[in-house]
């Protein structure tokens, strides 16, 4: 499999203003990728529904101010990868690796865990967190109605 590095991409605000938001596609629209070289030549590409849908997503992310980064599915990342996606650090997801809330796999002496298994994670983290929130807006609720 070839090793791919988790690398972030994203548009200043200057580039943000100079693009206009791309319409929504609809059933009969062409998606086509143009290319203009260095060298004056002109080159277009046709891209398949499945992939004009993923090109808008990005195009959609990149107006929105986030940054994003174009993984493969089933791409292995390693934990420093991993973190970036998570969000915490590199020793958190060994941890998270050896308590077995990530699988992963060893390549030679190197930790690799799944774009999946690191996504489903995110999720489940995201999920607590949210429920963290709740209950800590619960009970200052309780406090400041209350008294409890």
């Amino acid at each position: 499999m070839a090793r791919h590095v988790v690398t972030f991409a994203g548009l200043s605000d200057q580039d943000r203003k100079k693009v206009a938001p791309l319409p929504k596609l609809v059933e009969g629209d062409r998606f086509e990728l143009h290319v203009r070289r260095r060298n004056g030549q002109d080159q277009t590409m046709s891209l398949p529904p499945a992939a004009a849908s993923a090109v808008e997503a990005l195009i959609d992310h990149l107006l929105n101010g986030e940054r994003v980064a174009v993984l493969s599915e089933d791409q292995e990342l390693s934990p420093t990868e991993a973190s970036t996606i998570l969000g915490i650090s590199r020793p958190l997801v060994v941890l998270r690796m050896d308590r077995g809330d990530l699988p992963f796999r060893y390549i030679g002496k190197h930790r690799r865990a799944s774009l999946k298994d690191v996504l489903a994670l995110n999720t489940e983290l995201d999920v607590r967190q949210k429920a963290m929130e709740d209950l800590a807006a619960d009970s200052e609720n309780l406090h400041l109605h209350y008294g409890i």
